[in-house]
């Protein structure tokens, strides 16, 4: 697939469902009593994973309409006939191993070639202190074999912020003995603690920035309700990051999600000179959306905060791009959580960046994109980049191609569909020039 130079990007579009929520939504409607109606579900392949997941664990999946879907729950789960195949949703397994854990049963869990050669070990540890057993492959990686139940009390640490493991030890407590405790030393994405409160679960959260302690009490259960999913802020990066770097654009993005542990690319955007406005804030299904406009604009490197990277860590792709157009150098750091994501993101996008005449410097967990002296107009593109099967690689780098003097092409471009199915068409819309 091959990304050209193009005009103006003008239009307003909606990003897809956001992908944590709609994992989330689906396994705590199986987990719970009753009937629980979504609205927006993300339908990327990695999503319809964890539904097939949740059918295989005994809920009622149904899809009604687009982004519509009814799960019936039957307040736990039962034992699987076969393996459960997470494809390559990193997220997806974490939280369903977590969910599982709390019942006396045993499921295997496999992936794709990316899924099965990422450890699983940070998740595995909290649930093996609860009670839960496990026989992997060495490393913890997939194929992996856990049997859950009798789980204990625990209260955990997170070693690294990580949302996939603070809520996978939140969804085991939901089923062990005293409930559960998570105290995290820098505060992850909350939507687990936000979406068991929509389902009737008591969460008790203090803050004491940047710590932050959960308790989960014992002895719940989840009711079934009524979730709508807004868009979701890290597909929305790319329209918004396309008009930034493409001279004449102005593009819109309806019912992003503005969550606060979310919006750390926004805030470095604004930083960098990015002309962006936020308008219609209001509140859905217990999450604050807004409509995003971004500008075409001169942009100046920067050093993001280490601290912020919680918030932002799926945007540093595509961050790294639009700092490819910026004036002067951007510095990332503390985000060696990229080299352990559906690939070594740090090196792939350095990869990709030199291959189009981008200056970059790669550190063990940093990334320094040098920008061009020419502001806007400095990319030369032209190159074929390898992106080992990773959605994130091959979109930043299509957006890189929307506004580079020489088209850019990626290798593998299938896998987009895992997170935001109906990308090329959405660009296109805009006035984007990509072809197959």
């Amino acid at each position: 697939m091959t990304a050209r130079r193009s005009g103006p990007l003008r239009g307003t579009v909606r990003a897809p469902g956001d992908k944590s929520i709609s994992h989330r939504a689906l396994i705590l409607g199986a987990l719970a009593h009753g009937v629980t109606e979504v609205e927006g579900l993300l339908e990327g392949e990695d999503v319809r994973r964890s539904a097939a997941a949740m059918t295989a664990f005994g809920a009622k999946v149904e899809r009604l309409g687009e982004g519509r879907w009814r799960v019936e729950g039957k307040g736990g789960f039962s034992e699987p006939a076969d393996v459960i195949d997470c494809g390559n949703a990193g997220t997806g397994v974490r939280l369903i191993m977590g969910a599982m854990a709390g019942f006396r049963l045993n499921a295997t869990f496999t992936g794709d070639a990316s899924l099965r050669g990422r450890p699983m070990n940070r998740v595995l540890n909290p649930l093996g202190e609860m009670g839960a057993t496990w026989i992997c492959r060495e490393g913890g990686r997939l194929p992996l074999t856990l049997r859950g139940g009798g789980l204990r009390h625990i209260a955990y640490t997170v070693p690294v912020p990580s949302a996939q493991v603070k809520s996978a030890v939140l969804l085991a407590g939901l089923h062990a003995e005293g409930g559960v405790e998570v105290i995290e030393l820098e505060a992850t994405r909350d939507h687990t603690e936000r979406m068991l409160r929509a389902f009737g679960a008591q969460v008790d959260v203090t803050e004491e920035s940047p710590r932050r302690h959960i308790v989960l009490p014992g002895g719940q259960s989840l009711g079934g309700t009524r979730v709508r999913v807004p868009g979701d802020p890290s597909s929305a990066a790319f329209p918004l990051v396309a008009a930034l770097v493409t001279p004449g654009s102005e593009v819109t993005v309806e019912g992003m999600l503005l969550n606060a542990l979310r919006i750390g690319l926004l805030d470095t955007l604004g930083e960098m000179g990015a002309d962006l406005s936020v308008t219609n804030i209001r509140e859905e299904g217990g999450e604050t959306v807004a409509d995003v406009t971004a500008r075409h604009s001169a942009l100046e490197g920067v050093t993001v905060p280490p601290e912020r990277a919680p918030s932002m860590i799926d945007e540093y792709p595509i961050l790294a791009v639009a700092a490819a157009f910026a004036e002067g150098p951007t510095v990332m750091r503390g985000i060696g959580e990229m080299r352990v994501k559906e690939s070594d993101r740090i090196a792939l996008m350095a990869a990709g960046l030199a291959a189009c005449g981008v200056g970059v410097e790669e550190g063990p967990d940093s990334l320094t994109v040098v920008g061009s002296v020419r502001g806007n107009h400095g990319v030369a593109g032209g190159a074929r980049v390898t992106t080992h099967g990773d959605h994130r690689i091959a979109m930043s780098h299509l957006i890189l191609g929307l506004a580079s003097e020489e088209p850019v092409a990626v290798d593998e471009p299938g896998m987009i569909a895992t997170s935001f199915p109906g990308f090329v068409d959405l660009m296109r819309t805009l006035g984007g020039e990509i072809e197959a």
